[in-house]
């Protein structure tokens, strides 16, 4: 649940019934918002003695805020809104101007937008990380703004605790795929925590018999198999998912990557795309392939400002309007049109393992990738018309080559030339829907640089 201090404001000579209808209608337009907690300090005016402006503050103190609404309901001297907000400056702050009303031909005001514009460049010259927006006679309450908002400052605030749990670190030697700890945990709130592959194969091998029957048994029921596979391979994966499950409970980790080529594939000899859909079906985690700890704080982002279990997909192909977007292993649940399916395969020299070969929902997507450069965190964010691709294969399969996982996505905001003069990486994290306001806002507010 979202927590977010709500006050209203407004001059001591407005009569304080319209005050209170004001702050009333404001309070029932909050209460769209989804999954959100309103604490409500009542309303605010210019008293001598601060009175009303202390009464709000002590109904806020002491509570798990996200944000701060500033309601402004009509002039009122911006000291008195800075006697509250100033107790809790080190949160977000949403300064919304309410707006007038009709009485028949004749406009009335209480001079919201008065107020605002006073308060709002004291907030920026005082620093504060605040959104301005305003309201207009006869339209729609700007909601789908404040909800934005309020999904980033929640967003902001999750993030302080998420974590991030690496098997191992820098996968085939890759460059885009590191980060950068101080920054990481200081500025964005994640912290990322590496932990080794030799505890994971003793932790799976101490595994008894029964608890993993039971995975096989999960996967034989949910998954769909399009040719027969060996219980073996069911149960190296299901060992492995379940080894690093236990450190997942152990450590409190909300995402997991893994070294993939130079770790599982290498040295372990298994492919881990059967490890990567347990791991999210049995521990509820994001999960992203070849130690990309900059893919995984992208998707905690993605989660905290959308609920979804965002998942990433890999660069294939430039067309003249649209680009190829797939995965060489696995696609999560969240993102499967169907069920899932999956094919037992093997890519070039490596040892045959579970290949996940749904197809990938279509639709309206937002798609972002977290990166850093020059000390600075950038945010390249895009949002795209996803269709279901033509037939196509990756060379290097075993024959008959499957049609792997997969999207074509048309950018709506850039041409394909524009998005590649910023792409930032070859994985990309998708979710579904128009977010990019959300995102604007998170970005605001952790001083990212948007892309």
């Amino acid at each position: 649940m979202k927590q977010i201090g709500f006050v209203c404001f407004g001059e001591v000579n407005t009569p304080f019934e319209r005050l209170v209808i004001k702050h009333d209608g404001a309070m029932d337009a909050l209460r769209a918002l989804e999954q959100a907690q309103l604490i409500d300090a009542g309303v605010v005016i210019d008293d001598a003695k601060y009175e009303t402006a202390d009464r709000a503050i002590s109904m806020l103190q002491g509570k798990e805020l996200d944000c701060l609404i500033l309601s402004i309901a009509g002039w009122v001297p911006t000291h008195t809104v800075i006697r509250v907000a100033d107790h809790f400056r080190h949160l977000p702050v949403l300064l919304w101007g309410l707006c007038g009303w009709r009485e028949g031909e004749r406009l009335v005001t209480t001079a919201d937008q008065a107020g605002t514009t006073a308060i709002r460049p004291a907030l920026a010259a005082m620093h504060y990380r605040f959104k301005f927006v305003y309201s207009v006679i006869d339209k729609p309450e700007p909601i789908e703004k404040i909800k934005a908002f309020t999904d980033a400052a929640y967003a902001a605030r999750f993030l302080r605790s998420a974590r991030v749990g690496s098997m191992g670190y820098r996968d085939m030697l890759l460059y885009g795929t590191q980060f950068e700890g101080n920054s990481m945990r200081g500025q964005i709130g994640i912290e990322v925590e590496p932990f080794e592959m030799l505890e994971m194969t003793q932790i799976a091998s101490s595994l008894d018999d029964e608890t993993v029957a039971k995975t096989i048994s999960y996967v034989k029921e949910h998954w769909v198999f399009e040719q027969t596979c060996e219980d073996r391979v069911l149960e190296t994966g299901a060992r492995y998912a379940l080894s690093i499950g236990k450190k997942i409970e152990e450590r409190g980790y909300d995402a997991v990557t893994l070294i993939d080529v130079d770790g599982m594939k290498k040295l372990l000899g298994f492919p881990p795309a059967m490890v990567f859909m347990l791991l999210e079906a049995y521990y509820d985690v994001l999960t992203v392939p070849e130690n990309d700890a900059m893919g995984a704080a992208t998707q905690l982002i993605a989660k905290a400002l959308t609920g979804q279990t965002a998942p990433y997909l890999e660069y294939y192909e430039f067309f003249e309007t649209s680009m190829l977007i797939g995965v060489p292993d696995y696609i999560t649940k969240s993102a499967t049109e169907g069920e899932t399916r999956v094919l037992p395969t093997a890519f070039g020299l490596l040892s045959q393992s579970l290949l996940n070969v749904s197809r990938v929902k279509t639709g309206l997507v937002t798609c972002l990738r977290l990166v850093y450069q020059d000390g600075r965190y950038g945010m390249h964010m895009y949002l795209a018309d996803a269709k279901t691709p033509p037939q196509w294969e990756e060379c290097g399969w075993a024959a008959p080559a499957p049609q792997l996982p997969s999207l074509e996505v048309f950018p709506l905001d850039c041409t394909v030339e524009q998005f590649a003069e910023r792409v930032s990486s070859q994985h990309v994290i998708v979710c579904y829907g128009d977010h990019r306001e959300a995102v604007r806002d998170l970005c605001k507010l952790l001083e990212i640089d948007l892309l």
